[in-house]
């Protein structure tokens, strides 16, 4: 439960009470809303309602849920989101709201219309609806200008979802403007209309009215009504801040709604969303504040706002100085759940830092790279419980994310732990992933997981290679073999002749002349790599045996490499493989091959760098296999429930592979591999 000091709360001004209307919240942190991808048939059951709870367990004022959830048939769930437009989700919110309420938060929902937004091949198949048939980017709709009758019927589908939340228990909504149907409205580039509908601002702002009009007579005042509302287009759109105020009080004059939830930029193409919208690693924190906090000035009503404000500084300086009313930590809590009880109770330097990895936005989400309980409340806790019985001497073998993991869920079980690790620094590829000019705050994995194991009295051990001998001297109870990979290179031919990509970030290899990159995972190693090469004074001609450029990686990340590649002049070529090396007058040919065309190629280059993943270090499990009791393997139904492992050889040394030492994976799966065996330990 939150238990905050009252001595910290009567100074801390994100710890203020806020009051709007007949509402309370009792701090200024906030969780924005976002389709966070646990919702059953468009529902939000139990998983949806657990990953929220555990936030109001954690102290936060109010979280917002449901990222455009829909109100209608005709803007359909594509990317995850609820289904507000039927009476059916009423039981869900009912039962949500209770739980979030008897944690002492407040709970609200974003309802929408998608208009042009939406998919003409989604759900039932509809054409999509907009002002204007103006097509849009990014979900590639060709939409059916609106009638009146149009109008009409979607006014009253807002109000019906307004009251399917009031009736559900929820403490108020918002309706998402920017993008969305409303904001489509707004825009002289997506409404060309004539009538009243289009032209002058104020004919713009006539849909907003009506829709805010018709919830207000159906909810009553009692009810909060918001707007997700955008203050700046950025280069991306067609409003501009001054426009965006005049819109913004033509709201307010007519009383249409209490507060706003501010953002910045468009959502028009990928770029424009992953840059402004939602901007992570590699983005300044907070880069928004200031057009908020002018915003605020004008309006003169409660702001909201998230964008990357992922450290409790920048929510302070954000609120203190009067820029916003509720900070949103959207991803930050994502990655800590408890920031604000850490904060309440004097614990500030044990909040696990968001690293803007932006992993919550992939397909995968709520998957948070630097947290893999987040969307797994189900099954997996954030608060690590004391094991029961004796505590058992824990022996976890390499100190990169895996390891790291092992040792400190090991050690928050109440274990004895120690953690040997071969290199000089912990960390792994972490510490080679974070080399990239854009990749550094990836270190806050590495340093957060360290301190953790510091503080709770965990035996860490650099430089200390550990064979079968060492590790079974010790007399452990466990062993996890966290050791990771050894690149692999493997060609038909001249693979001997080739670097690979850990050789070049590390400084092992330094390029020169033509180099070829050949990327066979689509993830951060070739990239970097590609990056590395030109700041050595190197050509580059890059491969890659996927059909786009960082295929494995999210969207946003994506964006980052596109335009450091476009940047340098880098032009990747996609669905081709590297065949084989040889040498041809002191120089490296390599012969290609592309899937498409089955063409194949050569090219002259001074350099090979291949990225295929790495292959397991196996061998000293391979040792220790024999003398274990478990045969070194784990089960995988009782992993996967972060069940117990089964014993079958009774007493003796248990002994387990996790991450890359199994397979060639990434940092959020090394970690929950960790953290299902040893939360069961």
């Amino acid at each position: 439960m939150y238990s905050p000091d009252p001595s910290i709360v009567a100074k801390d001004p994100l710890l203020q009470p806020l009051t709007i209307r007949h509402v309370t919240f009792r701090n200024r942190i906030m969780s924005t809303s976002h389709a966070c991808g646990l919702e059953v048939n468009g529902m939000p059951d139990e998983a949806y309602q657990a990953y929220h709870e555990e936030k109001a367990k954690g102290g936060l004022g109010l979280s917002m849920f449901g990222g455009s959830s829909n109100v209608d048939v005709d803007s359909p769930n594509i990317f995850r989101q609820l289904n507000v437009g039927t009476d059916a989700i009423i039981p869900y919110l009912q039962r949500f709201s209770t739980r979030m309420h008897r944690q002492g938060a407040g709970l609200m929902c974003q309802i929408t219309h998608l208009g042009r937004r939406g998919d003409p091949y989604g759900g039932d198949r509809l054409p999509t609806i907009a002002p204007s048939p103006v097509r849009e980017t990014a979900h590639r709709s060709i939409p059916k200008e609106m009638d009146e009758y149009d109008i009409d019927r979607v006014v009253k589908a807002y109000a019906q979802a307004a009251v399917h939340c009031k009736e559900g228990g929820l403490d108020g909504i918002e309706t998402m403007a920017s993008g969305h149907l409303i904001g489509q409205f707004f825009s002289p580039e997506m409404n060309r209309r004539t009538d009243r509908f289009g032209g002058s601002l104020e004919n713009r702002c006539r849909f907003a009215l009506m829709v805010h009009e018709a919830i207000r007579k159906a909810v009553g005042d009692d009810f909060l009504v918001g707007m997700r509302f955008v203050v700046d287009e950025g280069p991306y759109g067609a409003l501009r801040f001054d426009e965006c105020v005049r819109i913004a009080l033509v709201l307010k004059e007519a009383g249409a709604v209490d507060f706003f939830n501010a953002i910045y930029g468009t959502m028009e193409n990928v770029p424009a969303l992953a840059e402004y919208n939602m901007p992570g690693m590699g983005s300044p924190l907070a880069p928004w504040v200031e057009p908020v906090g002018a915003f605020r000035r004008e309006i003169g009503l409660p702001v909201f706002h998230a964008a990357r404000i992922a450290d409790l500084a920048s929510a302070r300086y954000a609120v203190r100085e009067g820029k916003v009313d509720m900070a949103g930590m959207t991803r930050a809590q994502i990655a800590d759940p408890y920031i604000v009880a850490k904060m309440a109770s004097g614990r500030e330097d044990e909040i696990r830092p968001c690293v803007g990895a932006t992993h919550c936005q992939s397909q995968h989400r709520p998957s948070c790279l630097h947290n893999p309980v987040t969307g797994r409340e189900l099954t997996l806790k954030h608060r690590i419980p004391k094991a029961e019985g004796p505590a058992r001497k824990i022996v976890v073998i390499g100190g990169g994310p895996a390891g790291l993991e092992a040792a400190r869920v090991s050690a928050e079980r109440g274990h004895q732990v120690s953690l040997y690790e071969a290199t000089s620094d912990f960390g792994g590829q972490i510490l080679i992933g974070a080399t990239g000019s854009w990749r550094r705050d990836l270190k806050g994995i590495v340093e957060w997981r360290v301190a953790e194991l510091q503080r709770m009295g965990a035996s860490l051990h650099a430089n200390a290679y550990m064979d079968e001998q060492d590790i079974v001297a010790l007399e452990p109870d466990v062993v996890i073999m966290a050791t990771g990979g050894l690149p692999l290179v493997d060609l038909e031919q001249g693979a001997e002749l080739c670097a690979n990509t850990w050789d070049v970030l590390t400084g092992q290899v330094a390029l020169a002349g033509d180099v070829l990159i050949f990327d066979g995972t689509g993830r951060h190693p070739g990239p970097l790599a590609a990056e590395r090469a030109v700041e050595m004074g190197a050509r580059v001609n890059y491969v890659s045996i996927d059909a786009m450029l960082a295929e494995e990686l999210t969207y946003a990340e994506r964006v980052r490499w596109k335009r450091l590649f476009l940047k340098h002049g880098i032009r990747p070529a996609t669905e081709t493989r590297l065949v084989s090396v040889r040498r041809q007058d002191n120089r490296l040919l390599a012969t290609l091959a592309n899937d498409v065309s089955h063409e194949i190629s050569t090219v002259l280059v001074d350099h090979v760098v291949v990225e295929q993943g790495s292959i397991p270090m196996a061998e000293v499990y391979d040792q220790l296999r024999g003398s274990s009791v478990n045969d070194g393997v784990s089960d995988l139904g009782a992993m996967i429930k972060a069940a117990p492992q089964p014993r079958p050889g009774g007493a003796g040394l248990e002994l387990h592979r996790i991450g890359d030492a199994v397979a060639s994976r990434n940092i959020h799966s090394a970690m929950l591999d960790a953290l299902r065996i040893c939360s069961a330990l």
